[in-house]
């Protein structure tokens, strides 16, 4: 064992007796973390416009801040971006993290002094859980790549500007620089495919241990390690490579590939990490769901999932959730974001400690005729079919067709691309329509009602969805591809991949 690797487990046991501390009171831990960034911003320009002086409790707050998403929140950002000072929090942010909204633009997310620490030490903090948990360290000692966007910053009025990622790599404990891959000028390339392949240039000949990224883009590098490798599993290339650390998206549906191209399981850790905070991780290979940071400058709110477009919606806090509940994350943080609509929806698996999964996006769904089907039920109807059959799902995502042709019912369409296709296409999709009839009552009542026809599956061709995201300039870093939509852009753009 290397030095770093023993000196790390003395460092994880002491970490985690602190996270155990708060994890146990974390109601409590809420609580103060409310009082303290309702304190803190009760000067600022959004504090005295929601008389943060007078809110004595989370009661009086929810009549104060009403839930705002990013576009209704704008006005206040764009004064920050102007250079404005106390608009949202005290001073001025530290970073602005640059994301892609939907009718706003470019989004400019506020990383401030006190809340960037909690980005760093919620990634280093899941690493320690993990090593004290299985006691498996070794992989410190050797090469760890993490798969991001460019560390390429700008500047608007003296704050730094770039994507989460790329200002994140500026943050790197100096004790892991040395192990750290790809070079700075690698990851500084723009274009995604001539960076993997450099990436593939840099580590292919290292003792890579450590591997992270987004699944999609993670599958995208170990195709091109097969091929540069004269088609080799990633374990007979990284002899070494132990602990594969993952998020934005589910696992679930890249996982069969994902461990196909390694050759052997290896463990996993999954993060919850966005632009707007650290939200969770991982912290057992034994227990499901990701760990809520309660300690972590964040106040969480939750507002039941069916709520979410009424006008009052139910506003909870974090001890009056229930267990197997959807629910849309709703965020205030040490950044100056309050009453703000992350887009997510998470449930919760325990609340001793309190234990999420993520759940989907609340504007990712399929709505058209009122059966409100979610990412987690449509990811668990084709999965659980898929494993049973023993096939491989590369990628896909679902859109429903209003308008069918000749007179059919109108049905959801899913655009699979398969990395180990159905022999029976036909019966494999009934099969997935009945695993979704019952995950959603709503869907099985249009199915029974003849409302809807059963879903039809569109088998794309190989690297259908690679090519739809490079002809969207979406190819790589922190892009996803949604798993439903409300409407048919996505489908139409996929039709042209459809096999025949």
């Amino acid at each position: 064992m290397g030095l770093k690797a023993a000196l790390s487990k003395p460092f994880a046991a002491w970490v985690v007796k602190g996270i155990d501390k708060w994890k146990k009171n974390a109601v409590k831990a809420q609580q103060a973390i409310f009082q303290s960034l309702v304190k803190e911003a009760s000067s600022t320009v959004f504090g005295q416009d929601h008389d943060f002086a007078s809110i004595k409790s989370y009661a009086d707050f929810k009549v104060k801040v009403p839930i705002r998403d990013y576009e209704a929140l704008k006005p206040y950002v764009d004064r920050v971006v102007a250079g404005e000072k106390d608009i949202l929090w005290k001073g001025k942010p530290a970073y602005f993290a640059k994301t892609s909204g939907t009718t706003s633009g470019v989004k400019y997310i506020p990383i401030s002094k006190e809340s960037m620490p909690e980005h760093i030490k919620a990634a280093r903090n899941a690493l320690l859980t993990y090593i004290h948990e299985t006691g498996k360290a070794d992989f410190v000692n050797g090469k760890m790549i993490f798969l991001q966007g460019s560390p390429v910053l700008t500047e608007k009025h003296g704050i730094k500007v770039g994507r989460l990622s790329g200002i994140v790599a500026h943050l790197v404990p100096a004790y892991l620089q040395k192990n750290r891959l790809p070079s700075y000028p690698t990851n500084c390339i723009e274009d995604w495919e001539e960076k993997v392949d450099a990436i593939v240039g840099e580590t292919i000949n290292q003792d890579m241990t450590l591997i992270s990224g987004i699944p999609p883009w993670v599958q995208m590098y170990f195709d091109r390690l097969k091929v540069q490798s004269g088609g080799k599993k990633i374990k007979d290339i990284f002899k070494n490579f132990s602990l594969f650390v993952y998020g934005g998206v589910n696992y679930e549906p890249y996982r069969a590939k994902i461990e196909a191209s390694i050759g052997k399981k290896i463990d996993s850790i999954e993060t919850y990490p966005a632009s707007e905070g650290f939200i969770a991780y991982q912290d057992s290979q034994q227990e499901k769901g990701l760990l809520l940071l309660a300690n972590a400058g964040i106040f969480y709110e939750f507002i039941p999932a069916d709520e979410y477009y009424n006008e009052n919606p139910t506003r909870l806090s974090l001890g009056e959730v229930e267990l197997d509940k959807n629910y849309a994350l709703i965020l205030n943080t040490n950044a100056g974001l309050w009453g703000y609509s992350i887009g997510d929806t998470v449930k919760f698996v325990s609340k001793n400690p309190y234990k999420i999964l993520v759940t989907g996006r609340i504007k990712h769904f399929i709505s058209a005729f009122g059966e409100h089907v979610i990412g987690e039920e449509v990811e668990h109807a084709l999965l659980s079919v898929a494993n049973e059959e023993g096939i491989e799902i590369t990628e896909f995502t679902v859109a429903p067709q209003v308008n069918a042709p000749d007179g059919q019912l109108p049905y959801h369409e899913w655009f699979v691309e398969f990395g180990t296709a159905p022999k029976d296409p036909q019966a494999f999709a009934t099969k997935v329509d009945e695993a979704l009839q019952k995950k959603n009552i709503y869907y099985f009542d249009l199915i029974e009602g003849k409302i809807l026809q059963p879903l039809i599956i569109r088998t794309l061709q190989k690297d259908a969805f690679v090519n739809y995201m490079r002809a969207a300039g979406k190819l790589g870093g922190q892009n996803k591809v949604p798993r439903l939509s409300n409407d048919r852009k996505i489908a139409e753009e996929l039709m042209q991949y459809v096999k025949t």
